[in-house]
C-alpha cells in the first residue's frame, strides 16, 4: 500500500474549537476523530489533522487551503463565515483565472482560498504551499523532488509569471499542482516581501505501513534538511514533515497504552514501530 500524505496544523489548545467551527462552516466537513491532542477533520476530500501543540508556533499563509465552490453564491457565503476576525490576503472578486475568488485567513489564522473553477477540479479541497524569501523560485524544484520520493506521484499543470507581472519574478511558478500519495496539492512562488515562511505550524503527515517505508521516507525527506523528535523532520526547503506508522493511531487510541507509548515516542527521532508496539 502506498503511503498517504495529509496536512497538519498546529494550534495552542484550540484544535477542538477550530474543528467544530470548520464542521459548521463547510457543507461537507465532519470530525472523524478526537484523541485530545489531535483532532481529525475531513473537509470534502481533504483529511486535515489539528494538533494541540502549544504556543511555540503560529499558523501562517505558507500553507493555505483551496476550496472549490459550486457557485459564486457559495463562495460569498463561505467568505462571510470565514473572513470575520481574520485577515484578507486577496480581496473577494472576479479574476482572469476564476469567476469568483478570494483568499482570507480565518480567526484561527488558517488560510483559505475560495474559488469557483471553470472546470471540475481534481479535488474539491487541497493544501497549497507558498515558497517565499530565499525559497522563491524553488517551487518547481520542490515538486520534482517530492515526486521522486513518493511512488504514487505526478506533476500536473504549471503556470508561470510572465513579463511585467511585478513584483513577482518572471519564470517563477504562480500556480501548479502535484500529487503525492494519491492526494493533490498546489505550489507557488512569491517574490513579494513576506514575514513568514514554512514552519512546524504547517506540516505534512506521511502515514506509512511498515518500518521499511518509515526508513525510506525519513532518509529521503531529511536529506539536506534536519531531523527532530517524535517523527518530525524538515526537508531542504524548510517544509516540516511527520513520518509516522499507520499503527500509531491504534496504539494511541487506548488511553492506558498511550500512557506507555508516549514516553517511548518522545525519546525517538525516527520512529521505530517494534519499540512502540512493545510498550
Amino acid at each position: 500500500m502506498s503511503a498517504t500524505v495529509n496536512p497538519c496544523l498546529w494550534f495552542d489548545g484550540q484544535a477542538q474549537e477550530a474543528a467544530g467551527f470548520y464542521a459548521s462552516v463547510f457543507p461537507d466537513a465532519v470530525i472523524v476523530g478526537d484523541a485530545g491532542i489531535m483532532v481529525t477533520l475531513r473537509v470534502a476530500d481533504l483529511e486535515l489533522s489539528l494538533l494541540n501543540g502549544g504556543p511555540e508556533f503560529k499558523i501562517n499563509p505558507a500553507m493555505s487551503f483551496f476550496y472549490s465552490c459550486a457557485s459564486a453564491a457559495e463562495v460569498d457565503r463561505l467568505w462571510a463565515l470565514l473572513a470575520p476576525g481574520g485577515a484578507e490576503m486577496i480581496p473577494l472578486g472576479t479574476y482572469p483565472f476564476a469567476r469568483r475568488y478570494g483568499w482570507t485567513a480565518d480567526k484561527f489564522g488558517v488560510n483559505w482560498q475560495l474559488i469557483l473553477h471553470d472546470q471540475e477540479p481534481k479535488q474539491r479541497a487541497y493544501p497549497s504551499l507558498m515558497f517565499t524569501g530565499a525559497n522563491c523560485g524553488r517551487a518547481e524544484e520542490a515538486m520534482s523532488f517530492y515526486a521522486s520520493v513518493f511512488e504514487d506521484a505526478a506533476i500536473g499543470d504549471i503556470s508561470r509569471y510572465g513579463p511585467g507581472m511585478e513584483p513577482d519574478r518572471e519564470g517563477a511558478v504562480n500556480y501548479s499542482q502535484f500529487r503525492l500519495g494519491g492526494r493533490w496539492l498546489a505550489a507557488m512562488d512569491s517574490a513579494r516581501p513576506h514575514d513568514f515562511a514554512f514552519s512546524e505550524a504547517d506540516s505534512l503527515i506521511v502515514t506509512c505501513d511498515d518500518q521499511a517505508q518509515i526508513d525510506r521516507f525519513w532518509a529521503r525527506l531529511s536529506a539536506g534538511g534536519s531531523e527532530s523528535q517524535c517523527g518530525w523532520l524538515k526537508d531542504k526547503f524548510g517544509l516540516s514533515w511527520q513520518v509516522v506508522p499507520r499503527v500509531l493511531g491504534e496504539l494511541m487510541s487506548d488511553p492506558e497504552r498511550a500512557r506507555r507509548v508516549m514516553p517511548a515516542l518522545l525519546k525517538m527521532g525516527k520512529l521505530d514501530i517494534a519499540t512502540l508496539e512493545a510498550q
